[in-house]
């Protein structure tokens, strides 16, 4: 009786000696697991600290180049007379490309969709070829610059429906349609004149849409890359 007791006690104590052991196995992989992503997690952390400094130093360098850059034209532009008008005619040359930011007199033309529903035989909604015709009319009444939700206007500019969302400059843009043009605002202003698409768009499909004159209007600089590729100087 007395062996069978004892053999029972040594029973309960490896049973307890094996969960005691089985628990300890199981912390120390926890721990295991936990220090190795701390360790990844650490090693990231270090890799993007890295690139952000490489990048800082980077970006540094390339505003201390454009600094040197510009002080060097303005030496070269001061020495030379010569310099002086090429400069101002490649300004104007870049102004007349879209390539400048630019302010003056015109008007502005806030266009936006018609949400009641549908009208006539198309949807109360902007279409591309509705910017198309307004900017053709402003370009036919003198525009010298002009924009769509601050997208410049120039000779390369595709205005192009891609789903239902229209683009220009290969950007999305929306409702309200705000279109700026700087010119002379008589003019310009040929674009609210009876029978005018502005018209049409209003009280043929209600489109509503608001026009004005203002004396500061200010257009941003096309922010694409003008290309030359299929263009060859004649000699």
């Amino acid at each position: 009786m007395r062996k069978k007791k004892v053999a029972i006690t040594l029973g309960i104590m490896c049973l307890i000696l094996t969960f005691g052991i089985m628990i300890q196995l199981n912390t120390t992989n926890k721990a295991d697991q936990t220090a190795a992503r701390n360790i990844r997690e650490n090693g990231l952390r270090d890799e993007v600290l890295k690139w952000k400094e490489k990048y800082d130093i980077a970006y540094e360098k390339l505003e201390q180049a454009q600094t040197t850059l510009e002080e060097e034209r303005k030496k070269s532009v001061s020495k030379d007379a010569d310099s002086v008008q090429k400069q101002e005619e490649l300004k104007q040359i870049n102004t007349a490309l879209g390539l400048n930011d630019v302010t003056g007199r015109g008007i502005i033309i806030t266009i936006k969709d018609n949400n009641s529903g549908k009208l006539g035989d198309r949807n109360d909604i902007i279409h591309d070829s509705d910017l198309k015709n307004i900017i053709n009319e402003l370009k036919n009444s003198g525009a010298q610059a002009i924009s769509i939700n601050d997208q410049r206007i120039v000779p390369s500019t595709a205005i192009t429906c891609v789903g239902s969302v229209i683009q220009v400059n290969n950007e999305k843009v929306g409702s309200p349609f705000i279109i700026k043009a700087i010119g002379n605002q008589d003019l310009l202003w040929n674009v609210k004149r009876p029978g005018g698409f502005l018209e049409i768009l209003e009280y043929t499909y209600g489109i509503p849409n608001e026009t004005k004159k203002v004396n500061n209007v200010s257009i941003p600089k096309y922010s694409g890359v003008l290309t030359d590729k299929y263009l060859e100087s004649i000699k």
